[in-house]
């Protein structure tokens, strides 16, 4: 499939593009409605672990190539993006004691709904790069660019524990760059393929099933 044949399919698909936003505002906030007080218990636990701030806030490229600041809850050390490589390996430690257990349960992650929001990220979609990763997209790689990025896709739960398969590899940046990240733009791909709000309904059951069993 080549950059117009994904354009013209998402062009066809305006009408489940609008539900699929529709549904994420609405469920966005229902949840963060819900979940705050969990939210303000994750807020104290990293603050009682580690001096520093409650949630990371780094670029990442959203859609049309479009950079925005995308909200976690803190996993690991003040400025840990100077203290070793833009992405994580094993028991990396950088990793705080709180963070490896958000990490664990993905619960990091739920601070993604403040993005959702906003109408930088969707429930489902590509799971948005660094900057620097993005400069090596091929143009049809950078097809995923084409829409939202988003909290889960088909790569989130294929490599959820992408930080255990890069432990122990000698150069797991370069492994990621010529390996991972060609795989999980293949699974964007497919769901570039299929968007639709039932395809979100039918990931997002998917990845709590997943975290459930990890």
């Amino acid at each position: 499939m080549n950059t117009m044949d994904v354009a013209a399919v998402l062009q066809t698909r305006r009408p489940q593009l609008a539900a699929k936003r529709l549904m994420d505002v609405l469920l966005s906030a229902g949840a963060l409605l819900v979940l705050w007080p969990l939210f303000l218990l994750v807020a104290v636990a990293i603050k009682a672990d580690d001096p520093g701030p409650v949630f990371y806030r780094q670029v990442r490229v959203g859609r049309g190539g479009r950079p925005f600041r995308i909200f976690k809850f803190r996993t690991m050390v003040t400025d840990a993006d100077r203290k070793g490589p833009a992405i994580t390996v094993g028991r990396d430690s950088r990793i705080t004691r709180v963070g490896a257990f958000l990490r664990r349960t993905k619960l990091d992650e739920l601070a993604q709904l403040l993005n959702v929001l906003r109408g930088e990220m969707s429930f489902v979609g590509p799971r948005p790069e660094v900057p620097r990763y993005v400069e090596l997209y091929t143009p049809y790689q950078r097809q995923v660019l084409l829409v939202r990025p988003g909290i889960t896709d088909y790569a989130s739960i294929a490599y959820r524990n992408e930080n255990d398969m890069l432990e122990g590899v000698d150069d797991p940046e370069r492994l990621y760059i010529e390996e991972i990240m060609p795989a999980k733009i293949e699974l964007n791909m497919k769901y570039l393929r299929e968007i639709s709000p039932l395809a979100d309904i039918r990931l997002i059951l998917k990845t709590v099933v997943a975290v459930v069993r990890d």
